[in-house]
């Protein structure tokens, strides 16, 4: 499902217009992109949580050539699903 789907059934589930629902998805991933940049955590009981994971430096291997790399030390973003979410997809 691409962003433009997800907009369409967001307003057939909610009974509002798509550009209503567009706006709404838009401020959704602006507010938890927004906490994550701040080192915050998003939590939506039974869907999952965002949060921000450190990764630490480390050797890695480029696999087309065989060399050893340095990977520099970065925060990510990550996602756990929840339990009503994984429920679902069982």
């Amino acid at each position: 499902m691409n962003r433009e789907e997800l907009i369409s059934k967001i307003a057939e589930r909610a009974n509002i217009t798509k550009k209503e629902a567009g706006l709404a998805l838009t401020a959704f991933i602006d507010t938890v992109t927004l906490e994550l940049e701040n080192k915050g955590k998003v939590s939506l009981v039974g869907f999952g949580a965002f949060s921000v994971s450190h990764r630490n430096a480390r050797k890695g291997k480029n696999p087309k050539t065989g060399e050893i790399i340095d990977i520099s030390a970065r925060d990510v973003p990550t996602f756990k699903a929840g339990k009503k979410l994984k429920d679902a997809v069982r």
